[in-house]
């Protein structure tokens, strides 16, 4: 049983309850929003996912990435937890394909480093500057791939910042960035304009450094934990 105004329930609650939020706002043609809060085993999977580790109101540092892809949180809900690593990681067996994501070996490389599961996620909380994520010709697209898209989806983006802060109960004096580059960019305007937090720190986006500087992995491993503090 959910306690009342646990993170774990303003969470589910949220996602769950998204397709109000999107109700007639347009895509640009040939884009797609990937939803997979409709899915059963989706919901499943996120509800034992956040009332294991988030059954409390115990404020979080939050972590803002870009939007879910389709085979981490655009399957389980979850910002970079991959079926494998949720199975694996965090315990909760899923019925979705066991594909690994490479953004979820970084994030759980880092994890595990940090003590593991337990004690990470009782001090931070992953999300995504959309919380749903886009689909184009059958493959992920971000936010800010289109500047089409990127116009269209800015109040939606906008008002998440806000419910994000409120369902991580943040003291909203600093947020952590995943992506050094557009997503940074975006999320230091709209901060600058609209005073979320007192301050925005980038961190290189895990997908980046397990394409092009898996070699270093260490390296960015260690500039994570000192950026975080952890």
């Amino acid at each position: 049983m959910l306690v009342k105004e646990s993170i774990a329930s303003r969470v589910l609650d949220y996602h769950f309850n998204l397709k109000k939020s999107i109700r007639g706002l347009k895509l640009p043609h040939g884009v797609e929003w990937l939803y997979p809060y409709s899915e059963k085993e989706t919901r499943r999977v996120m509800t034992e996912f956040y009332t294991r580790y988030y059954p409390d109101t115990r404020p979080r540092t939050m972590i803002f990435g870009i939007n879910p892809g389709r085979f981490g949180a655009g399957l389980t809900g979850v910002p970079f937890t991959d079926p494998v690593k949720m199975k694996e990681a965090c315990g909760i067996d899923n019925s979705f394909n066991k594909k690994p994501e490479l953004s979820a070996q970084f994030i759980y490389a880092l994890i595990t480093s940090l003590g593991g599961v337990e004690a990470f996620y009782g001090k931070f909380y992953i999300t995504s500057l959309s919380p749903l994520g886009f689909v184009k010709d059958g493959l992920n697209y971000n936010y800010y791939d289109d500047p089409a898209l990127a116009r269209a989806v800015r109040p939606f983006i906008l008002a998440n910042i806000r419910d994000q802060i409120k369902i991580a109960g943040s003291g909203a004096t600093k947020a952590f960035c995943l992506g050094e580059g557009k997503n940074y960019q975006y999320f230091l305007k709209v901060n600058e304009e609209y005073e979320f937090f007192g301050e925005i720190v980038p961190l290189p986006h895990p997908r980046w450094i397990m394409q092009y500087r898996r070699k270093s992995m260490d390296g960015y491993l260690e500039l994570y934990r000192e950026r975080l503090g952890a």
